[in-house]
């Protein structure tokens, strides 16, 4: 079997066996399979697509390419949720902490950015000391202690899809639904979970930008997750505007900060608290209403933020940075970015606004590049805001003078201004399930 075989099959439309699916994954895995095939290959799937069956054995290789977590040994009912990845989307460090103290554990591998799309655990490690690479037997240990932990992805777990996510992000093949559904997936299979919640990111900063082709991504995984005994429901959430204020790294962490505390934007605090009602409620935790009032409880009592706190200190990070978040470290430089015209804000290409973050050096442009965990931008106006020439859009920070103009053009040019306010738009978008 080649190599060269398979990617011309895919190239020409056709539709791969499980053998040659399994040959690839198990070939680029070992390191027999170079980078250059590999991203032929990506690249032809991403023209010529997956079908349904295609998909599902891309998936359980890839779930397959490394071990398998058991998590019986943790307590009662473990929930997994996973973000398809957006702008300022810090949700999981709101979310997880309420769940937990609501008495739901919390066992969870998240990803790091990619493309104009930030990671969760870049941002935990924003945190000094914050250790996101940490053994089985300790994970477990820390989920029965504090009721969560959020680690990186293991190099034991997936490992093929670890490849093949950095690969992709650099390869322009992020945008493939076959690719996206079966990364997220392998993923959500391999780490054990007994239940999956899917936040399926629809919009400009999502890598579905249509409501049709984000409810496709939605079913394919909710197949996936329930074909292997895995209760699973998928939420379509917007992302035509960034959520929340804060895009970076630190600067996500001290807005989730925030928002256990009460005191977050109110389209975050409103996403993070339907996304936390509903892992309540596929864990069994009540009806619909009884879930969203235990995950406000948690939230405005304090008791989740108690949470993080105690998931940080047991990651070996210091918490103190949760308790007093002025403690982070700020960028040596900043730039205000202003209006060019008077009016309201009718659109915001979430996308740019990633990019310009990225530029800033808050994300990668290559695998290798290392992230300035200060740099990032911070909102001071978004959609439906009515603005002056000249009034404050947002403020930049970085570590370098010389990344600020060509990240200030790549934001203005995703604003538009008009004359009239934009109509609002609802955060929840739609909900898939069998």
């Amino acid at each position: 079997m080649r190599m060269y075989d398979i990617i011309k099959a895919k190239r020409d439309g056709g539709f791969l066996a499980t053998e040659e699916i399994n040959h690839f994954i198990e070939g680029y895995t070992a390191g027999d399979i170079p980078d250059y095939q590999a991203s032929a290959l990506l690249m032809a799937i991403y023209f010529k697509g997956m079908n349904s069956r295609e998909t599902a054995d891309l998936t359980m290789a890839m779930a397959n390419s490394g071990e398998r977590a058991d998590l019986s040994s943790i307590e009662g009912i473990k929930v997994d949720k996973h973000s398809t990845g957006g702008v300022g989307d810090k949700t999981t460090l709101v979310i997880a902490p309420i769940v937990a103290a609501c008495g739901v554990k919390v066992a969870k591998m998240s990803g790091r950015g990619l493309g104009h799309t930030g990671g969760t655990v870049d941002k935990l490690e924003s945190i000094p000391g914050m250790q996101t690479s940490i053994e089985r037997d300790e994970f477990i240990e820390i989920v029965n202690r504090t009721g969560l932990c959020l680690i990186g992805q293991s190099g034991n777990f997936a490992p093929a899809d670890k490849k093949l996510y950095a690969l992709r992000d650099v390869t322009a093949t992020i945008e493939s639904i076959p690719l996206i559904a079966s990364s997220i997936m392998s993923k959500k299979i391999a780490a054990g979970s007994d239940r999956i919640l899917l936040d399926v990111k629809m919009g400009s900063g999502s890598f579905m930008k249509t409501y049709d082709d984000a409810k496709t991504l939605a079913k394919t995984m909710v197949s996936i997750g329930e074909s292997v005994g895995r209760r699973t429901v998928a939420l379509i959430t917007n992302m035509d505007v960034p959520l929340g204020y804060a895009i970076g790294n630190s600067l996500e962490v001290v807005e989730a900060v925030n928002t256990l505390k009460g005191i977050g934007p109110e389209d975050l605090t409103e996403i993070c608290i339907i996304l936390a009602a509903n892992m309540l409620y596929i864990a069994d935790k009540g009806t619909m209403d009884e879930c969203k009032s235990l995950a406000k409880q948690a939230l405005y009592s304090g008791a989740a933020l108690e949470c993080l706190k105690k998931m940080v200190t047991a990651q070996g990070g210091d918490a103190s940075y949760i308790t007093d978040t002025n403690k982070f470290s700020t960028a040596r430089y900043y730039r205000t970015v202003t209006a060019r015209k008077d009016g309201y804000i009718v659109k915001m290409d979430t996308e740019s606004c990633g990019i310009a973050s990225v530029m800033l050096g808050a994300g990668r442009a290559t695998k290798e590049d290392t992230i300035d965990y200060a740099a990032g931008i911070m909102l001071e106006n978004k959609i439906g805001a009515k603005v002056e020439r000249g009034e404050t859009l947002a403020t930049m920070y970085a570590e370098r003078e010389d990344v600020f103009d060509a990240a200030i053009e790549e934001f203005l040019g995703a604003i538009e201004i008009g004359d009239e306010p934009p109509e609002e738009t609802k955060i929840l978008l739609g909900r898939v399930e069998n």
